[in-house]
């Protein structure tokens, strides 16, 4: 079992915990997996949920445990049974976190799209339910595309030598990788990754500008290459951007 620890101290550390005695509440807090089990758990739901199993459950059993039950009196959060429930948009969702000392978790499954994460830490303060939602993000539209039928546009494999992690600074990073058949970057660090997405259009020899989210165009980036025709640093707004990785 992964060793737990605790949040980070003031000097910079983290506390290994002893391992957490549930006792008394060992039927609701003592239960231990990994992220393969809780993946065949969610692909369970999701055969159940289809009525191609009647494994362990009734499927309608199953779908009264994920319909909304509750709902606190600010209309957030809302519960089913043994389940939470929520909607971001067209999305959704069910789940339930888990938490002890040292860990913390998130179970989530998109029922409309039949998509599931699965997060496990062994750091207490850290967020698995947001790691779960920035995992959906990124990971969501590239299933669903890979369910369609039409293959997505291949991109141009001149762009790998542009890819890379890129130092910025003031103590952050840039990373530059392929994205919907062409460059894009996003700097780190960041809450929400997809949100920060960059795409890039090639203009010239080593030359790219940055796409607007009206479809223009506005400012270049000009990549250095080196004598193996990878980029070794990035140009953006008079700053030289030194390739790391």
């Amino acid at each position: 079992m992964a060793i737990g620890y605790g949040p980070w101290e003031r000097a910079g550390d983290r506390k290994v915990l002893p391992p957490f005695q549930a006792k008394g509440i060992a039927p609701a807090a003592g239960y231990a997996s990994t992220v393969e089990d809780l993946a065949r758990f969610a692909a369970w739901q999701f055969r159940l949920l289809s009525y191609k199993s009647n494994e362990v459950l009734a499927p309608n059993t199953l779908r009264e445990m994920q319909r909304i039950h509750f709902v606190d009196p600010s209309g957030s959060p809302t519960w089913g049974l043994g389940f939470s429930a929520w909607k971001v948009g067209k999305d959704n969702f069910v789940g339930h976190g888990g938490s002890c000392p040292g860990y913390q978790t998130q179970l989530t499954l998109e029922l409309e799209d039949r998509i599931a994460v699965t997060v496990m830490t062994n750091g207490i303060d850290v967020r698995a339910g947001g790691l779960a939602r920035q995992a959906y993000a990124i990971m969501a539209p590239a299933i669903k595309a890979a369910r369609d039928s039409t293959p997505p546009k291949p991109a141009d494999p001149s762009l790998a030598a542009y890819t890379g992690t890129y130092d910025e600074a003031w103590g952050g990073e840039t990373e530059i990788f392929i994205w919907e058949g062409g460059l894009a970057a996003i700097s780190f660090p960041t809450d929400h990754p997809v949100d920060e997405i960059t795409k890039l259009r090639k203009v010239g020899a080593h030359t790219f500008a940055r796409v607007r989210d009206d479809g223009k165009l506005a400012e270049q980036w000009t990549f250095d290459v080196g004598p193996d025709g990878r980029a070794t640093a990035l140009r953006r707004n008079y700053n030289v951007i030194p390739r790391v990785r």
